[in-house]
């Protein structure tokens, strides 16, 4: 088993291991004192691994309730945490319990903000079975929701008591779920670590998987350490994400995924940094050509007009200017303000 520790207000350690579904609720048991726990999900994840976690908790002891939603980006909205909080009321959950979070992105961000909330706080259990929630999601505690007018915009920060990860979930995911997750891993090398982005060019990211997975944790735990609540450094792990999270919008979150989106904004936001003479000059086709390596998209139909009205409403924004994350080459990343009223001239290549 590979261990990586998170030092924040609250630590806890990041566990990867092949089968760790299984030994959860040793896991759970020897973390605390909890007499329930309610395992949250999606309609994808659940019939997979909903059993197994089940039982691995059951047998610990645990009486163990289940809620299930709808999977998809767009049922991430405050009527589904709505729903949960009626799963967890009705189940008596009390602030020493636990929730189990079950499944990817949506899956942790959501229950993470249930759990956040609920009671003004209670515990919970990371169990990410998607690419891009192992490497990237389920690590620092971020948890939220999005609105209508952009992605993520309610949410909490919330420390989980402990990341189980599980390998081997990663051999039911489509092509599509694989490329998503690479998105934010490739992320990690243009934005921490050169040599991190050139083994991936020069290899399969994918027969070395377990390795890809603790780079990536252990880079994101090394920041988070240093900047839990993203007064700093930690916006360096927005890279793409500005413009990425503007076409999320401008497709409603249907039709074009987290990573997919992120993709195109890395290539997108590194062009406009070379036009500007702030990054080194070929890296925005080094990193185009690493996206479509492993599947990923790197242009949109969406204009530029669009893309900077809808990064309007994003999370970064400060008054009347947003920080974007540039980078100077591949590995050196920093953040610059721009201001909103300028965005379209600055983006546009």
């Amino acid at each position: 088993m590979r261990t990586v520790r998170v030092d924040t207000g609250k630590p806890y350690d990041i566990c990867i291991e092949r089968g760790i579904l299984d030994k959860c609720g040793e896991y759970a048991k020897a973390l605390s004192k909890a007499e329930k726990v309610t395992i949250i999900s999606d309609s994808n994840v659940a019939p997979l691994y909903m059993d197994r976690v089940k039982n691995s908790l059951e047998k610990e002891g645990f009486k163990v309730a289940t809620h299930i939603f709808k999977a998809g980006e767009e049922q991430k909205h405050l009527g589904s945490i709505a729903e949960m909080y009626n799963t967890l009321a009705k189940f008596s959950m009390t602030r020493k319990d636990i929730v189990v979070a079950l499944g990817g992105g949506v899956v942790g961000d959501m229950a993470g903000f249930a759990a956040a909330s609920y009671l003004r706080g209670i515990d919970f259990i990371q169990i990410p079975t998607s690419l891009l929630s192992q490497v990237d999601s389920s690590v620092g505690g971020k948890t939220g929701v999005d609105l209508p007018q952009g992605k993520n915009l309610v949410g909490a920060f919330h420390q989980p008591i402990a990341v189980l990860i599980d390998p081997d979930t990663l051999k039911t995911l489509t092509d599509d779920y694989i490329c998503d997750g690479m998105g934010e891993v490739i992320k990690y090398g243009c934005i921490k670590d050169e040599k991190l982005f050139e083994n991936l060019e020069n290899q399969n990211a994918l027969e070395h998987i377990e390795d890809i997975i603790e780079i990536c944790v252990s880079i994101k735990r090394d920041v988070v350490n240093r900047d839990e609540k993203e007064a700093g450094e930690r916006k360096l792990l927005n890279f793409g994400h500005t413009l990425g999270h503007a076409i999320e919008k401008i497709y409603n979150f249907k039709g074009i995924s987290h990573g997919m989106a992120v993709a195109i904004g890395m290539v997108l936001i590194t062009k406009a940094g070379e036009k500007h003479g702030i990054t080194e000059k070929g890296t925005a086709d080094k990193i185009c050509a690493l996206c479509k390596k492993y599947g990923l998209p790197t242009t949109d139909k969406s204009t530029f007009e669009q893309m900077a009205q809808a990064a309007k409403g994003d999370k970064k924004t400060a008054g009347s200017s947003i920080d974007l994350v540039l980078l100077t080459k591949i590995g050196d990343s920093f953040t610059k303000k721009v201001e909103l009223a300028n965005l379209c001239d600055f983006i546009t290549t």
